[in-house]
């Protein structure tokens, strides 16, 4: 039910996150555009890979962003070598994003708690040094890795004239439908449908993998290590299993992020972005299914939507109010939007933290309970009635 849930919601999300008509001033809140949609499946899915990880084990990686960066690479040597077309990139990119997890994983894993965390985060930025130096014949330095027309490109033969475009099938990912009716406008795209269709299969694999004998296991190593050992059980395979598996998640979701735009650079394996998919899990709610969706949403929702409200917007939407009113409201506001958006995206964060330490889940875990007390509680029709039958007799 919860699957289908989201598959529902997936399908209609260029509808549901542009509720307001395109001409409203409050069309600055859309998120119904393609880039947008697909940044939401791309890093729901790299959340959810490292929700397998710290939600169910607990142990806190902060060098995931090295896997996101390896992924991202090697889609891109495969436009360059083999094809544009996304499939072949897609799996290159989980397959080398697994196999480097399983390396760094072998060797972070002989450490727990905080000295895991700090080779992780080592390793990554190795990693991104690395692509900035010695590896720069693979990784083009600072530039960044991206097609040329000299690409051989085996299946697909070299380009003519512009740079190809990535492609399923030669279905284009840019490739988009426009429907408007009345003030709205709704845009369906090709890459957003490719990036849903992935995100629905991460999230039925990482159902299955909680509900199954080896998610039990992950959650009996997050619980008690030491009880686990004495029942003769060792927590490490099923640590690097789960490190590997949250790699090729990653691998997956830079692989996705490559074949939107056909560009990879080193500052996807910086140390920023790893926090950044550190706080979309927990601000959703670490553990749960829908919970680094959610956070993943959130974080990217702040990004690319309250990055862009600056002061002129401000102004149009106080404009009503008089002069020197308007210039303080706009003053008060002024810090929280625009390139101030860290900072409430941060209170925010704060705020979950200290009230809601399960995330955004527990938030609405906690609201759907107070709305079924309510009705409980609410007495009904017909013993309001016989109450006054009961009264007048």
């Amino acid at each position: 039910m919860l699957l289908l849930i989201v598959a529902l919601l997936a399908l209609a999300a260029p509808i549901l996150l542009n509720p307001f008509p395109t001409a409203s001033a409050l069309a600055q809140f859309n998120a119904g555009y393609p880039d947008l949609m697909q940044r939401f499946a791309i890093y729901g899915i790299l959340a959810i890979g490292f929700n397998i990880l710290f939600g169910l084990t607990g142990y806190l990686s902060f060098g995931h962003a090295a896997f996101l960066g390896v992924g991202s690479y090697s889609a891109v040597w495969m436009f360059k070598l083999l094809s544009m077309n996304v499939i072949p990139a897609i799996l290159l990119a989980t397959v080398i994003g697994g196999l480097f997890a399983l390396v760094i994983g072998f060797v972070s894993l002989r450490r727990s708690g905080i000295y895991f965390s700090i080779l992780t985060l080592a390793f990554a930025q190795m990693c991104y040094n690395l692509a900035y130096s010695v590896l720069t014949p693979i990784s083009n330095g600072e530039t960044g890795l991206q097609l040329s027309l000299s690409d051989p490109r085996v299946l697909d033969g070299p380009s003519s004239g512009s740079l190809p475009v990535t492609s399923l099938f030669g279905a284009e990912m840019r490739e988009a439908a426009t429907i408007t009716l009345g003030g709205w406008s709704w845009t369906f795209s090709v890459g957003y449908y490719v990036c849903a269709a992935l995100l629905l299969l991460a999230f039925w694999l990482s159902i299955r993998i909680f509900r199954s004998p080896f998610g039990l296991m992950l959650r009996a190593v997050k619980s008690n290590q030491n009880r686990m050992a004495y029942t003769g059980l060792s927590a490490r395979p099923y640590t690097l299993a789960a490190f590997v598996i949250s790699g090729m998640y990653a691998g997956l979701a830079g692989g996705l992020l490559a074949s939107m735009d056909p560009l990879a650079g080193a500052d996807r394996m910086q140390w920023t972005a790893s926090g950044e998919v550190v706080l979309m899990t927990i601000l959703g709610g670490a553990g749960t299914l829908l919970g680094p969706v959610l956070g993943a949403g959130v974080i990217k929702y702040f990004e690319n939507i309250f990055s862009k409200i600056n002061d002129a917007i401000l102004h149009q939407w106080v404009a009503v109010l008089p002069d020197g009113l308007e210039d303080a409201v706009v003053a008060v506001i002024h810090p929280f939007v625009g390139k101030g958006w860290h900072l409430t995206l941060g209170l925010i964060f704060m705020a979950v933290v200290i009230f809601l330490p399960g995330g955004l889940v527990e938030g609405a875990r906690r609201a759907g309970a107070v709305v079924r007390r309510r009705d409980r509680n609410a007495p009904s029709v017909e013993s309001d009635a016989a109450a006054r039958r009961a009264a007048a007799e």
